[in-house]
């Protein structure tokens, strides 16, 4: 069994940054195939960014292309999402997602087999 925790959510200003952290624990981390994933109010969970470590390329949604930024630490059994320039569009709760191995359709949420319990981002305007 594999746990996450999110960590590093808040409330920040337009224009803003914050960093997430994902902890992983119940497996070798460096074994999980890792990505990122947000809900939005009355929206649908949706794909955020993959990490080259898990799936051979770095991946982002448009919407967020050029301002986050995914990362892992193998040593410290965490991942990391850095947002910056932060929109009130981005307002969500964001997940970390892991699958044992490897998944060619990293996009979707039905891919992986762990999340964790989400962590709250409110960007105000």
């Amino acid at each position: 069994q594999v746990q996450l925790v999110e960590s590093g959510g808040g409330l920040v200003q337009a224009g803003g940054s914050l960093r997430l952290s994902c902890t992983a624990s119940g497996r070798t981390f460096s074994s999980l195939a890792m990505a990122w994933f947000r809900q939005a109010p009355f929206k649908e969970r949706e794909f955020v960014a993959a990490d080259s470590w898990s799936f051979g390329r770095t991946d982002y949604a448009h919407s967020v292309k050029g301002r986050f930024t995914i990362s892992r630490d193998n040593a410290k059994n965490t991942m990391y999402l850095q947002m910056n320039f932060l929109k009130p569009e981005d307002t969500a709760v964001y997940y970390c997602a892991a699958v044992l191995g490897y998944t060619s359709d990293y996009l979707s949420e039905r891919a992986y087999d762990y999340w964790g319990q989400g962590t709250q981002v409110t960007v105000s305007s």
